[in-house]
């Protein structure tokens, strides 16, 4: 009845990756590798979950 108030996580998710993406950006561009490929992994499960998520509202 009240869906429209609920929030959509797959926008949160999204915004999240993008944020992850960014920070592993700057992180390599300051040299600092492992850093960025931790970052990159992290954003990358988040990434599986945010398709996980779209497959099911299919």
């Amino acid at each position: 009845m009240f869906s429209f108030f609920k929030k959509d996580p797959i926008k949160k998710l999204n915004k999240l990756y993008f944020q992850k993406l960014e920070k592993a950006m700057h992180a390599q561009r300051n040299g600092d590798i492992r850093s960025y490929s931790m970052m990159t992994s992290e954003a990358e499960d988040i990434r599986i979950k945010i398709e996980a998520l779209e497959e099911l509202s299919i």
